[in-house]
């Protein structure tokens, strides 16, 4: 008789073969088993390491030889994906396929997800991700206050998500979030070249205020709507430039930039996007003209000062010959005005006056 002593330990189990086919899975104990051609053959497999790898592993499964109370069998489609937990603590995250875990010495929990909808939202899930490194299956992405995300899911918008952490399955779908922000903005229009009417170029730099109030509108009409907000701006004001004289454009920065507001408003509507305020912020002029402009200011000042002064005298001799003529025709007062100039005299010296039938001035006879 040609008997055959099959081992297995308590940390192992065996794999038995028949002619290099797989016949059945062999607890722990000692077994004798007839073999007249020496066709049987014994693997030993450790089940001390949790993961169960072997090259007949689909053989194990689909047979059923794997007991239940050994090994956990996970299988997963194209659709799903698995959260593995030894003895508690994290072990990784499956993948599509056929997995197997021995459970004779370990605690083997798992978490089965579906996939078909790209945006997670299990909270056991998202603590998961936000504690151990599974950048390779799920992106996590912040939206913060202030800011709205657009979720787009193989390239239509699925949905605007709040203020939060976003997390979504990579290698599922082609997802993209884009993050827009609709807290009030300053767009500045800088080193604008624009030739006047009357053939001056100035150097504009103009600011626009706005704020998004449509980010799907603004994410999904325009490739980079914040361009296209600089673009309208840009041509209004080389447009309202373009049409004034130089000293109409230094005059009236309100009223240009009134008008920039009043052609850039319409196409931020139709993007989504509120414009607040819109203003010229900066002239600069070549230098050639600035010392012509300097130079026109001086002689304005200077003749604004000459005529002034011209007045002044004016007013000075009308008043002068208003007083003669009013003493020409009241001695009295010519009188009272020699006394106040002799008041003014005798103020400082010693003065000795005889006064008479004539005039004040002819009956001074000394003055020391």
């Amino acid at each position: 008789m040609r008997l055959k002593r099959l081992k297995v330990r308590s940390t192992e189990r065996g794999l038995l073969y028949r002619d290099g086919v797989l016949q059945e899975v062999l607890g722990p104990g000692t077994r004798w088993v007839f073999d007249p051609f020496w066709k049987l053959n014994l693997e030993i497999v450790s089940v001390r390491e949790p993961w169960l790898e072997h090259r007949d592993l689909e053989i194990l499964v689909r047979q059923g030889l794997l007991a239940k109370a050994d090994a956990t069998v996970i299988e997963l489609n194209e659709e799903q994906r698995a959260v593995v937990r030894i003895n508690g603590r994290f072990e990784t995250l499956l993948t599509p396929g056929l997995h197997a875990l021995w459970t004779v010495f370990h605690d083997v929990d798992v978490d089965l997800f579906e996939v078909t909808e790209p945006l997670i939202e299990d909270e056991k899930l998202l603590r998961l991700a936000r504690q151990v490194d599974l950048d390779a299956w799920i992106s996590l992405q912040t939206v913060a206050e202030g800011q709205r995300g657009l979720l787009f899911v193989d390239g239509r918008l699925e949905r605007v998500a709040a203020p939060g952490r976003i997390a979504t399955w990579r290698r599922v779908r082609d997802v993209r979030l884009v993050v827009v922000d609709v807290r009030e903005q300053m767009l500045d229009i800088g080193g604008q070249d624009i030739l006047t009417a009357d053939s001056v170029t100035l150097r504009l730099n103009a600011v626009v205020s706005f704020r998004v109030t449509d980010p799907e509108r603004a994410a999904t009409l325009a490739e980079d709507w914040s361009q296209v907000l600089y673009r309208e701006a840009q041509l209004a004001l080389r447009a309202s430039v373009g049409v004034r004289e130089l000293d109409q454009v230094l005059a009236q920065k309100d009223e240009l930039a009134d008008e920039l507001r009043t052609q850039v408003v319409p196409k931020a509507l139709s993007l989504g996007i509120e414009v607040i305020s819109v203003g010229v912020r900066d002239v600069i002029l070549p230098g050639e003209m600035k010392v012509l402009l300097n130079r026109v200011t001086e002689a304005k000042k200077a003749a604004e000062a000459n005529l002034v002064t011209r007045r002044e005298e004016t007013a000075a001799m009308r008043s002068q010959a208003n007083t003669a003529k009013l003493m020409e025709n009241n001695p009295a007062l010519m009188r009272l005005r020699e006394l106040e100039v002799l008041e003014k005299v005798a103020s400082n010296t010693q003065l000795t006056v005889l006064l008479g039938e004539g005039g004040l001035a002819e009956k001074v006879s000394k003055l020391m």
